[in-house]
């Protein structure tokens, strides 16, 4: 028997190894099927609030039951990474604004470099260590298991919210092989406030924890790839890439924000003015937007959210 194979991971050695990658939050959770959780998400789709990301139909099985993914699964390991930077808009009427997540660099490239380190070095300290990674970019369902793993409760803007750190944070999820201790949950505290349900200007949040995404300015000016609808001119406070509101008026995150450590995430791409958008050609946009998660919206999104603000 090697020596890797006589050690055994523990929870302790994963916070600590994660925590040393950049990782502010780290939760465990027994890899179960997901039976509430999809079934709500089933309902969400049955009214057809997915709007065109018809991505969010497929593969329910895995949604539901992590081991259709990993066979031999025991538990998920929730991961969290704190993109908060403390800084503001200027809030000039020629600027459209930028989703604070996408001020830097992708956080997808980012998130992936670190889960390639962790996971080498999990199988370091015990080889039959297995496990599979996603950054909410496969059928998992990042968010139910951040709660599961005690990262945070599901606030009513459907952003995890953490007591420690608010809501400015990425979510990773690694399936593994291992059992651990198993988290506790964390008490919903929302409570009765409404603080983002009455701020969204276009009433996306149609009822507390369900956005309607046909109303959602981020799904907007990233995801859909239509004309924007006409009814919404005017609703969407200057945002042309993503939307920050919900989270802005949150009464955890305006109290316990804390700023970033990664400095990938620091601006580049705070603010953009009509002009500049307007006079991007794909190569200029592809070169500018490089490492960027703005780049998702495409060139022709982008001069779209742009003429939508501001013509």
């Amino acid at each position: 028997m090697t020596m890797s194979n006589m050690l055994r991971l523990t929870n302790q050695i994963v916070i600590d190894k994660a925590k040393q990658l950049g990782f502010d939050l780290v939760g465990f959770a027994q890899a179960d099927s997901l039976e509430d959780e999809t079934e709500k998400l089933r309902q969400w789709l049955d009214k057809g609030f997915q709007a065109s990301m018809g991505y969010m139909e497929k593969n329910p099985h895995k949604r539901k039951d992590v081991k259709e993914i990993l066979p031999n699964a025991k538990s998920i390991i929730s991961l969290a990474l704190n993109y908060y930077i403390p800084d503001n808009y200027t809030n000039e009427k020629d600027k459209g604004k930028v989703s604070r997540y996408a001020w830097g660099k992708d956080y997808h490239l980012v998130i992936w470099q670190k889960l390639d380190e962790l996971e080498t070095m999990l199988k370091e300290i015990d080889s039959e260590f297995e496990s599979i990674s996603y950054v909410d970019t496969g059928p998992v369902m990042d968010k139910a298991w951040a709660v599961r793993a005690g990262i945070g409760w599901m606030g009513k803007h459907t952003n995890v919210i953490n007591p420690e750190i608010g809501s400015w944070f990425f979510i990773a999820t690694l399936i593994t092989n291992y059992e651990f201790d198993y988290s506790a949950l964390i008490a919903d505290h929302c409570g009765t406030c409404k603080a983002c349900i009455d701020a969204c200007p276009t009433h996306a949040i149609v009822q507390e924890y369900v956005v309607d995404a046909n109303k959602c300015i981020s799904f907007q000016t990233i995801e859909n790839k239509n004309e924007i609808p006409i009814e919404l001119k005017g609703k969407f406070d200057n945002w042309i890439f993503g939307c920050d509101i919900c989270q802005d008026v949150c009464p955890w995150n305006q109290k316990f924000s804390i700023a970033t450590s990664i400095r990938e995430f620091y601006p580049n791409n705070k603010e953009l003015t009509y002009d500049e958008v307007m006079k991007l050609d794909n190569e200029s946009f592809k070169e500018r937007f490089v490492e960027s998660p703005v780049k998702r919206t495409k060139l022709k999104g982008l001069q779209r959210n742009a003429r939508f603000l501001f013509e």
